[in-house]
């Protein structure tokens, strides 16, 4: 391939991602969001060139003197919003967040307990990821398959008996909150930790739809940026427990991180002040709209896990599609009718399945960005019905999704306008 070729190749697939993802395609992947336009100018900014290893004012490089103001304001503020005694923003992604904790609490040999992958544990909890690569143990709690939830009554005698260093609760695949409360007093009790993994619902406990983990009782969130909490990609980790804060602070670097990618701190802080004027609104409407969507899919046919409980209560849906040829034919046929959504293991999957597990998880949170409301949601139940339970050709359903979606590309819930007005919304 010639310079000439690749240069135009990259530049007409880069048009065509933006054209295809953000005009034309209903996108209901979980872990994915958009920024607004003010957060995405941010980004793009020179930070983005620059290097800051080490803490805020105390870095091995010159010339940070802007970022550690931004790094230290933007931390204080999130803290601040979510009751924290502090926050460190320089983790990458949730699972450095989850690694950079994990790492402080527990030697190879020690104990963590884990909320079950049936209750929403990622990867990184188990002893096929970040766990497991520090040579900590991983211990199930049990599962209660009516709540679809972690077992509380079991959980608290197997923390009594095993005496974890830690527990760590939420995760990527849950609708319902982890007993937070609960399992807290159990680890505390024989002197361990709590952990919780809110990267799927920060945004949703930014904007008071979901539990505070941080008030209910966990030393320590950890979260992803740019799900539920529309910012850039990367992670934070938010603390109660302010011995642990300055351990996790002073390991971060240089354990796991160098340099933390700086031109996501700016852009961070935007969301975060988007998210203090909209969020409330925001989450409200995301768990609204999952719950529609929810409640259409079944009205349509589809097998939708969690009735009993009233589907959801986070931005996510779980869908049963074994009757419609499994998750991987499932999602195969509907991104052909640009609907974009992930194949997922339902609760009585074995870890085997994983290449075709029995269900599809959908996320409401970006199309709620862009302005959809329960109406929409119900469109969106009947676009996937025709392709997988009528068969439609999904070709056909595309050109409809296409313009459908071509009415929602404007970003909702976010700063707009000159700065002056800006900041008088700030204010």
């Amino acid at each position: 391939m010639t310079p000439e070729e690749l240069l135009d190749l990259v530049l007409s697939r880069t048009r065509d991602q933006n054209r295809w993802r953000l005009r034309e395609t209903i996108n209901l992947i979980a872990s994915e969001n958009v920024m607004s336009p003010l957060a995405l100018k941010a980004y793009t900014s020179d930070f983005m060139h620059r290097y800051a290893e080490g803490k805020p004012f105390k870095r091995y490089y010159q010339g940070t003197r802007y970022i550690d103001e931004l790094e230290v304001a933007t931390s204080e503020y999130i803290a601040g919003a979510l009751g924290a005694v502090g926050v460190e923003l320089r983790a990458t992604s949730g699972t450095i967040a989850n690694a950079a904790v994990f790492r402080v609490l527990g030697e190879p040999g020690d104990k963590a307990v884990i909320a079950p992958v049936q209750a929403g544990a990622h990867v990184s909890h188990t002893k096929f990821g970040t766990l497991g690569a520090l040579g900590i143990e991983q211990v199930d709690l049990p599962y209660d398959e009516e709540n679809m939830n972690v077992d509380v009554d079991k959980a608290v005698k197997i923390i009594e008996e095993v005496k974890p260093k830690f527990a760590v609760l939420g995760g990527s695949v849950y609708l319902f909150p982890h007993p937070v409360r609960e399992i807290a007093e159990a680890v505390h009790s024989v002197g361990g930790k709590l952990v919780y993994d809110a990267a799927h619902v920060f945004g949703l406990i930014y904007g008071g739809a979901w539990r505070n983990p941080l008030k209910h009782g966990a030393d320590a969130m950890t979260a992803s940026t740019h799900k539920t909490f529309p910012g850039p990609q990367g992670g934070l980790i938010a603390f109660t427990d302010k011995d642990l804060y300055k351990r996790v602070s002073k390991t971060i670097f240089p354990w796991f991180v160098s340099n933390h990618h700086l031109h996501r701190i700016p852009a961070t802080a935007i969301t975060a002040i988007e998210m203090t004027i909209y969020g409330k609104e925001y989450a409200e409407n995301t768990v609204s709209n999952a719950r529609a969507l929810a409640e259409e899919l079944a009205a349509q046919g589809f097998k939708v896990l969690g009735e009993h409980l009233g589907y959801t209560k986070s931005h996510q849906v779980l869908v049963d599609v074994r009757g419609q040829g499994g998750g991987a034919k499932a999602a195969k046929l509907l991104e052909e009718a640009n609907i974009i959504v992930n194949k997922n293991l339902l609760p009585w999957d074995p870890p085997s399945a994983v290449k075709d597990p029995s269900g599809l998880r959908l996320g409401v949170q970006e199309m709620t960005r862009f302005g959809m409301g329960r109406d929409e949601m119900k469109a969106i139940a009947e676009f996937m019905a025709r392709v997988l339970i009528k068969g439609e050709d999904p070709g056909k359903v595309r050109r409809e999704v296409a313009e459908f979606r071509s009415e929602f590309t404007k970003v909702h819930y976010a700063l707009e306008g000159d700065v002056e007005t800006i900041l008088d919304m700030v204010h």
